[in-house]
């Protein structure tokens, strides 16, 4: 009960800063580049650059597989299959920052998105979200694209233009087919 208090005005406290952070988002606007340098690795250990993915709108979620938003994963799929032709790539960035609710190897969270949820968008290896082992996506998407501020718990996520661009953050509790997550989306699809 208290967890979900606590997320509850984390989420309040995220929409209040999240005015602002459009305004600082309209200065940094052009950015894009920076975010396409990125290093990721892909959850099978294969390099890739967030650049890999130009041209393309991008929803990044850092993700886990016993969380309370676990069934989140069944919204990014349907939202990935939906708009995936059109230019749509989800990302998902599994996390054990958040009460240990990703405590898995890469095999076994990837088995169980295939099994459980029947993932076929992009999975990357576990990174951390927070603190001084930030990995350099989370570092910029929380300190440099323009909708700063710290990664409240599991399931947060960002949408990214076509250029590269941040172009909205959604908390936790934004469900994946929510009007106005899929809104920003068909927006920066145009």
């Amino acid at each position: 009960m208290l967890k979900r208090l606590g997320l509850k005005v984390a989420g309040l406290v995220f929409k209040a800063k999240e005015a602002g952070a459009r305004r600082r988002w309209a200065m940094k606007k052009g950015q894009g580049a920076k975010l396409y340098a990125l290093e990721a690795k892909s959850i099978e250990g294969k390099e890739k650059t967030v650049g890999d993915y130009k041209g393309k709108v991008l929803l990044i979620v850092n993700t886990a597989s016993a969380c309370g938003f676990t069934p989140q994963y069944e919204g990014l799929e349907a939202l990935h299959k939906k708009y995936q032709g059109k230019g749509l790539a989800v990302l998902g960035f599994p996390c054990n920052d958040f009460g240990a609710q990703e405590p898995g190897d890469e095999a076994k969270i990837q088995s169980f998105c295939k099994a459980r949820f029947g993932v076929t968008f992009d999975l990357f290896a576990k990174v951390t979200v927070k603190g001084p082992a930030k990995h350099p996506v989370y570092k910029y998407l929380t300190e440099e694209s323009g909708f700063e501020g710290d990664i409240p718990w599991n399931f947060a996520k960002f949408v990214v233009d076509r250029d590269g661009d941040v172009i909205a953050r959604f908390g936790p509790d934004t469900e994946p087919l929510d009007e106005a997550l899929t809104s920003k989306v068909e927006e920066a699809l145009r």
